[in-house]
């Protein structure tokens, strides 16, 4: 991953915590449902991997949100 993408890697990675959260379930419970390792989902999460296309549609279909959902960043420094 290019340094100069690591903000946008890590703002991808609050969204999926985020809609996690939203529909209650661990890392694991996300990780067994997407097919993937748990230390994966953690860093997806953190910002720290890449992410297939595979994994994002697959992400988006347990999460049930839209693509464009996933990758609309939110300010997480505001308080609100």
């Amino acid at each position: 991953m290019k340094q100069e993408y690591k903000g946008l890697y890590e703002k991808f990675g609050l969204n999926v915590v985020y809609y996690r959260k939203r529909k209650k379930l661990t890392q694991l419970q996300l990780a067994e449902l997407v097919d993937i390792d748990r230390s994966h989902i953690s860093a997806i999460e953190l910002g720290n991997v890449g992410v297939s296309f595979d994994v994002i549609f697959k992400l988006c279909e347990v999460l049930e949100v839209t693509p464009k959902e996933l990758f609309d960043f939110r300010d997480y420094t505001s308080s609100c």
